[in-house]
């Protein structure tokens, strides 16, 4: 088989899917409304089962609902009726995804939704089979063309696209944002570019702070302690009044002998930049490169002027933020 045909092959399938997904779109209608509407009331979990690539593809949308803020979890249909059926409660919505509706090993997780009032929402192609005749909600799947014919794709690619759906509605209606987004993924290269300045700023003690009356000979003991290349100035309300780095002190160095005895405020550099604690790290990271700067202020938006931490370069790169 020539290798330009494997490239055909590829665009029919994806021709076959495109059209599963147009009939989809336009077979949207209340019952999604009323779906979404009824997870979001929801007090308990949503749970999702399915056989086959059908149950893969409930584990998928179970896994982005929880991301999403929504409490989600994957129930295998084999094991339910050996126990695990115990792990549903009254206040859980059940979500089933079979694209016949028959399948044998849900039969039983149906009986047991309808037998204890347990809602259940229906993701279904057949609207003649028991799963359709029993969900109190129905989301249909219109009936498409699998590619290759015997397994599974244009169906389960719907599926997933009406789970996707049923995520980003709740997810928008709940106005979750890229700070509770955060809180779920702390970790992976996600939750490093959503980390905050906060996050990772150095605070308190660590803050290498003079005051705008020291002489150059104490500063120069707080910088060689603190070890960060840098100095904060400020006055006795406790505003920051100005920087004073390493290169500032080489330079000035150069042309003055007595370093020592000079006041930090002949030194400093006035109106040193900063960054709102709110703020993305990777922003942080932009504005020091923009800058060419290796250190920032680290104020809240209330008083700018009053420092409450300061991020280092090698803070952002420990983080894995790039």
């Amino acid at each position: 088989m020539k290798k330009t045909k494997f490239i055909k092959v590829a665009k029919e399938v994806i021709d076959l899917e495109i059209k599963a997904l147009i009939k989809l779109k336009r077979s949207i209608n209340e019952s999604f409304n009323l779906a979404v509407q009824q997870i979001l009331k929801c007090q308990s979990k949503i749970i999702l089962c399915g056989v086959g690539k059908s149950g893969l593809i409930a584990n998928k949308i179970a896994s982005t609902l929880s991301s999403v803020g929504t409490p989600a979890f994957y129930l295998s249909a084999s094991d339910s009726s050996h126990g695990d059926l115990g792990s549903i409660s009254k206040k859980d919505i059940l979500i089933l995804i079979s694209n016949s509706g028959e399948t044998n090993e849900l039969k039983n997780i149906i009986q047991y939704a309808k037998r204890n009032k347990i809602l259940l929402i229906g993701v279904v192609s057949q609207k003649n089979s028991v799963l359709y005749k029993s969900a109190d909600i129905k989301l249909f799947i219109p009936k498409a063309i699998e590619a290759g014919s015997i397994i599974p794709t244009s169906s389960t690619t719907s599926q997933l696209a009406l789970g996707d759906a049923l995520a980003i509605a709740t997810m928008k209606h709940r106005k979750f944002n890229k700070k509770d987004f955060k809180q779920i993924h702390p970790a992976g290269s996600l939750g490093a570019k959503l980390k905050t300045v906060e996050d990772i700023m150095l605070k308190d003690n660590a803050i290498p702070f003079v005051s705008e009356n020291f002489k150059m000979r104490d500063a120069l003991k707080i910088l060689s302690s603190k070890k960060l290349g840098f100095l904060l100035v400020r006055n006795k309300k406790k505003l920051t009044k100005g920087i004073i780095t390493d290169g500032e002190l080489r330079r000035f160095s150069q042309k003055n002998q007595n370093l020592h005895n000079i006041s930090v405020r002949e030194i400093m550099t006035k109106n040193p930049i900063g960054i709102d604690k709110n703020e993305l790290a990777v922003k942080a990271l932009a504005l020091m490169n923009n800058k060419k700067i290796t250190s920032l202020c680290v104020y809240d938006k209330k008083n700018k002027l009053k420092t409450i931490g300061v991020l280092h370069i090698h803070n952002i790169l420990q983080s894995n933020i790039s």
